[in-house]
């Protein structure tokens, strides 16, 4: 189905439009929103958000200064974006470089698998680089001496920074010599590198000569870098030998080595794989090395040209590829094109930080995740903006370390994860009150729902009670931020996403995918597309459809829970499918089973979440033993280990639980719902379990919950 301004809008546009009433109703309200039963406003920088004092609000000072400063200006911008999502769209891709506009049709959509091939297209038949939007285009508009990138190594005292002009020469310098490897348009790049500059470096070189990069985060195991590099065939592969993570050396090296071994095995040799020497992790005479096969990167790149041609693509021509976890054992490549992406991170990073040219800018993610794609790389240097890259731990080498890099810096928007806040605050308020912060205007929050405690700390303490949080909802998938606050137009609840950011329709449907109205909970979907959108999962568009269009027809079904208070505030409420979502990390149940159960003494797992109080979730792991095995902390040790070797440290199990057998049905599917259960101590809670095949399986897991 072609949409366009020309088109009428069908049944389902209409009701699109009827959803605008949970926004609708609080335009009329003077505050913004309407009243909350026992709840105080607050206003920020003037008093503190307790349990009672639930509502925050910018102040009017804050909100004459952002982008978008009141409730009215936030509606009238999104009523716009999905009342003409191509007049809206087209009139921000203007602002960027093209070097041939794009056809008649601003964006075409099907998300319907009942009508056929679910695929989604914008701004196609538009020539473009991204690379060029980065880079060229900031230094011919007079930012060519402006830091774009500040790096801050993992030990305190070294650093680094790149001007716009130096970081397009470098870029310039490897794209030359990716040429000269045979890379071309459309070819991938694997990169496995902890957060140097070389990392955004290698990034936007592969975008400037049309290449694919797929970044791979430097914390998974030889076998799921192998995996991967199977699936995508690169022409190289691009690591360092080595990397410091607090005082902890990882040899980077001898992990793709060991997977370079394997891909071989399976037919995917690679002949090419630039090692970037990291001296102050390792040096190149300690490195083991494969003549023929591995480069130094300082022996060859400096000696490249600083120019490099720019290769034009399409809008829908693929930018890169990024393994995300999924509910069945492979991990999914997640595709997404130029053109959309580009505009959506582009305008999500400007409006959800309310960006302004003087601000100073630090995401902490890695740019293995999504996180550092769209908001450490490319969203930042598309507004030219200044970008804090951090090799090191947040936590060492003591948990001021933050605090110590935003007043280095003056940093004034800090963006960062659940997770890290959590820790933080668990190691106590003296860590960030010795350090000023008083350069901070903007915080934000990524990677799952943040809980309201932490998010009153952060505010508070971190932000003195003056800071709006722009706690972000969205994912791999989406490309960009699809429910956040606006710093500035909303009053903010803490632990709410709050509103859709312009162009987004989110839906909450019921098990039979019915859109449910007003204040409820269900499973959160969106409605039509949006240019940040992924187009595909790499080599397997079926797997695409069944696994996001399919269990509600018409929709992009998230894997998400979602409630909506009758203000209309979006609270996320985690994964409805089999994935945990561990410190920001998606990990698939069913990755975790397929590990455990490659040991030779585990005859059967099964993996659930259970809540942590500084991860968000961990990983509980119930685990049946091949007949005969005795049980031991040196068995549970190799298991644990097992999924370190396998898929990476992140993903360890926090517990493993012996299980003489599992509950289930009589079919043999396993009751999930009952482990969670004993996982999480609700044993009063369980439920019928009249329907397992053996009812006495469940008392025997409750009499080894402590062994």
């Amino acid at each position: 189905m072609a949409s366009s301004p020309s088109h009428s809008r069908n049944n389902n546009d209409i009701r699109t439009i009827n959803h605008l009433r949970h926004v609708d109703s609080m335009a009329t309200m003077p505050s913004g929103a309407g009243k909350i039963p026992r709840l105080n406003a607050v206003i920020l920088g003037e008093a503190l958000a307790t349990e009672e004092n639930d509502l925050v609000f910018p102040t009017d000072e804050f909100s004459q200064q952002a982008h978008v400063p009141s409730p009215q200006k936030y509606l009238e911008m999104y009523k716009r974006s999905i009342e003409d999502p191509a007049g809206f769209w087209s009139e921000i891709a203007s602002q960027f470089y093209w070097k041939q506009k794009w056809d008649d049709s601003v964006y075409s959509e099907n998300l319907d698998v009942s009508k056929g091939r679910v695929n989604i297209e914008w701004f196609k038949g538009g020539i473009t680089n991204i690379c060029y939007n980065c880079l060229d285009k900031n230094v011919e508009a007079g930012l060519g001496d402006k830091i774009a990138l500040y790096w801050e190594g993992n030990d305190t005292g070294f650093d680094d920074s790149l001007t716009y002009s130096q970081l397009l020469h470098k870029v310039c310098q490897l794209a030359n010599y990716l040429k000269d490897m045979g890379v071309q348009k459309g070819d991938a790049v694997v990169i496995y590198l902890p957060m140097l500059l070389e990392l955004p470096i290698t990034m936007l070189a592969c975008a400037r000569i049309g290449a694919v990069h797929s970044v791979v985060f430097a914390g998974f195991s030889a076998e799921s870098l192998s995996q991967r590099i199977i699936d995508c065939k690169p022409k190289v592969v691009i690591t360092c030998n080595a990397v410091k993570r607090g005082p902890k050396i990882i040899h980077l090296k001898d992990i793709v080595d060991a997977a370079l071994v394997e891909s071989a095995k399976t037919g995917v040799p690679i002949d090419t794989c630039l090692v970037y020497e990291n001296q102050l992790a390792m040096k190149r005479d300690i490195t083991k090395w494969q003549d023929g096969r591995d480069i130094w990167w300082q022996d060859v790149i400096p000696k490249y040209p600083t120019e490099c041609a720019v290769e034009w693509v399409d809008a829908e021509d693929p930018l890169f590829l990024l393994y995300t976890s999924g509910s069945t054992g492979k991990p999914k490549g997640v595709l997404h094109t130029t053109g959309g992406y580009m505009v959506y991170t582009a305008t999500t990073f400007k409006y959800a930080f309310d960006y302004k040219p003087s601000d100073v800018y630090w995401c902490t993610a890695d740019c293995g995740w999504i996180t550092g794609h769209s908001y450490v790389t490319y969203g930042p240097l598309l507004n030219g903006a200044s970008c804090i890259v951090f090799e090191g731990a947040p936590n060492y080498p003591d948990s001021g370390r933050c605090w110590d890099i935003v007043d280095k810096y003056k940093v004034t928007i800090f963006y960062t994860a659940p997770t890290l806040v959590r820790s933080l605050m668990r190691d106590g308020d003296e860590y960030v009150t010795r350090y000023s912060r008083k350069s901070l205007r903007i915080l934000g929050s990524v990677g799952e729902p943040i809980n309201p405690s932490a998010w009153r700390w952060f505010y508070n303490v971190v932000g003195d009670s003056r800071c709006p949080i722009s706690d972000t909802w969205w994912q791999t998938e989406t490309g960009g931020f699809m429910i956040t606050p606006l710093p500035g137009a909303w009053p903010q609840k803490p632990g709410s996403a709050t509103f859709p950011f312009f162009g987004v329709k989110p839906v909450i449907v019921d098990e039979k995918g019915v859109e449910i109205e007003g204040e409820c909970s269900g499973y959160l979907c969106v409605k039509g597309s949006w240019p940040g959108a992924f187009r595909t999962l790499y080599g397997d568009h079926e797997r695409y459809e069944t696994t996001y269009f399919k269990p509600f027809t018409g929709y992009y079904f998230t894997g998400d829970g979602c409630s909506r208070d009758k203000d209309g505030y979006h609270w996320l409420t985690g994964r409805v499918d089999d994935v945990i979502n561990v410190s920001g990390h998606r990990i698939g149940t069913a990755e975790v089973e397929s590990a455990l159960v490659s040991h030779p003494k585990c005859a059967e797992a099964a993996v659930v979440g259970i809540e942590h109080e500084v991860k968000g979730q961990a990983i509980y792991a119930f685990v049946t033993l091949v007949e005969g095995e005795p049980y031991s902390e040196e068995l549970r040790k190799s298991l644990i280990l097992s999924v370190r070797k396998q898929i990476g440290a992140f993903a360890a199990p926090e517990r493993i639980h012996w299980a003489p057998g599992l509950p289930k049905t009589r079919s043999g599917k396993i009751m999930r719902r009952i482990l969670r259960k004993i996982a999480s101590g609700q044993l009063d809670e369980l439920g019928d379990t009249s329907t397992l095949a053996d009812p006495n399986v469940v008392e025997q897991l409750i009499s080894l919950s402590n062994c």
